[in-house]
């Protein structure tokens, strides 16, 4: 009797556990119907964007042409012999000013709705409705290129500040700032360093223009300071957005690279050691006064960052200039130390004293003194350069001991360094010889001195022990 009320009790609750899971499914699926359906509904809002926003954008293009200035008519009526240049500006140059600014208010728009045209197909590709539309995005985007660099063209012809600045904020919009620097680049800066480097190598070769930049660079920085700072300026504005174009950097810095390189190759070979020189610190000095443009640490640090920075310091070739001024001033020194030693004087008439007295000595300070020098050091190699350095004192060293160490051994042996041979044919009155030269060029008379007259008479031959001329 116990078993059936269990049993009841069973039956309802295996029913209201199927029930729960017909609701549980349907409650599901109705989830399911829904998220489909909102991702759809957002896909056709987000196609419905993207169509609305192209047709926008070749509306807005469309009423550019009709913002085209006559410059035709402007020319003519400023040219006009009855126009007094301190008369009321007339009407049509106004105009012509306010085309501009309009113009070029219209491109900042048509470039951040661009920017919102980006945003859309990139969360819809492979879709066949983008698809469908590429075609038209393509053919306004090219517009928007050309009728972009017209206007920024003609407000850098004309020194329009807003025109410029509401330019560059449209190439910012549309994240093609590179764009805008080559067009600076070649709207004003090509020709103004042409005729400062003329890229003619074969009047460079020709001897018409000699390979020295450090003038060239006095007339750039001229010209960067009277043609190039009102738009460094607008760049650099504070809260403008237009922080992401470097003129300094792939405008100005990457012209002079390219006029150096065709104008003068010259310049900046190795193989010329003084003028290579001159001409690297010239363009580092040159460098320093970009750098003067940058009006923080991060903007210093991005302009040194920038490949064309790169690209120009690859110019200059200092490992192969080290070099060669490596194998000048270490192998002077070597040729010194295998050369027949002779003491300062021996064969020439001295007017001061020498502080060394071989010639070996002389020339290991003069090696040591090149190496540091203005007109061999660079900077940048300093660490190889004092290597060079420990290296010259090294080897001056071995010499000096190899020699020291023979002389004193005497034997002659075959087994003596072959650097040390100079120690045992050298006769050891030349070096008392010279001294007492050294002497007499202070005004003293060696032979006057008993000391010296004794070790004289020790080590010089037997026929001048009693004649001691100088």
């Amino acid at each position: 009797m116990v078993q059936a009320p269990l049993a009841d009790l069973r039956d309802k609750v295996a029913a209201f556990r199927a029930a729960t899971a017909a609701a549980l499914a349907a409650l599901r699926a109705g989830l399911e119907q829904r998220a489909s359906a909102t991702a759809a509904r957002e896909l056709l809002e987000l196609l419905l964007d993207t169509s609305h926003v192209v047709s926008k954008v070749e509306k807005l293009i469309k009423e550019l042409p009709i913002a085209q200035p006559d410059s035709s008519n402007v020319q003519a009526i400023s040219g006009n012999k009855g126009y007094s240049g301190n008369a009321i500006t007339p009407p049509i140059v106004d105009a012509g000013i306010d085309v501009r600014e309009t113009q070029s208010i219209l491109l900042e728009r048509i470039a951040s709705e661009m920017n919102r045209l980006k945003f859309y197909t990139s969360h819809a590709q492979n879709l066949p409705f983008i698809e469908n539309l590429e075609k038209r995005v393509q053919g306004a985007t090219k517009l928007l290129d050309g009728s972009l660099e017209r206007c920024f063209v003609d407000g850098l012809e004309h020194r329009d500040g807003k025109v410029v600045y509401n330019c560059l904020r449209a190439y910012a919009a549309i994240d093609n700032t590179s764009s805008a620097e080559e067009i600076f680049r070649t709207t004003v800066l090509s020709l103004l360093i042409q005729k400062i480097v003329p890229q003619n190598y074969a009047k460079a070769v020709a001897g018409v223009s000699s390979d020295d930049l450090e003038d060239d660079y006095e007339q750039i920085m001229q010209c960067v300071e009277k043609d190039c700072k009102f738009i460094l300026e607008i760049s650099s504005s504070a809260n403008s957005g237009l922080h992401v174009f470097d003129f300094l950097a792939n405008s100005v810095l990457k012209e002079v690279h390219l006029a150096v390189q065709k104008g003068k190759p010259g310049a900046t070979s190795p193989g010329k050691p003084k003028q290579f020189l001159k001409n690297y610190k010239a363009s580092l000095r040159f460098l320093d006064f970009l750098e003067g443009y940058c009006l923080s640490k991060p903007a210093v640090a991005k302009f040194r960052s920038e490949p064309a920075y790169a690209d120009f310091m690859r110019l200059w070739h200092v490992a192969v200039y080290f070099t060669l001024k490596f194998q000048d001033i270490a192998g002077g020194l070597d040729s010194a130390l295998t050369a027949t030693i002779t003491p300062v004087g021996m064969h020439e008439n001295q007017t001061k004293p020498k502080i060394l007295l071989l010639k070996q000595s002389i020339k290991l300070l003069e090696s040591l003194q090149a190496c540091w020098s203005d007109e061999v050091l660079v900077f940048s190699h300093s660490d190889k350069f004092m290597r060079l350095s420990l290296q010259l004192i090294s080897r001056y060293t071995t010499w000096l001991s190899s020699g020291l160490a023979t002389r004193k051994a005497s034997d002659g042996s075959s087994n003596s360094p072959a650097d040390a041979a100079w120690a045992l044919s050298i006769p050891v009155e030349d070096f008392i010889y010279e001294y007492a030269r050294n002497l007499r060029s202070l005004g003293i008379d060696a032979r006057e001195i008993e000391s010296f007259r004794a070790l004289w008479q020790c080590v010089a031959p037997t026929d001048k022990q009693d004649n001691i001329q100088f």
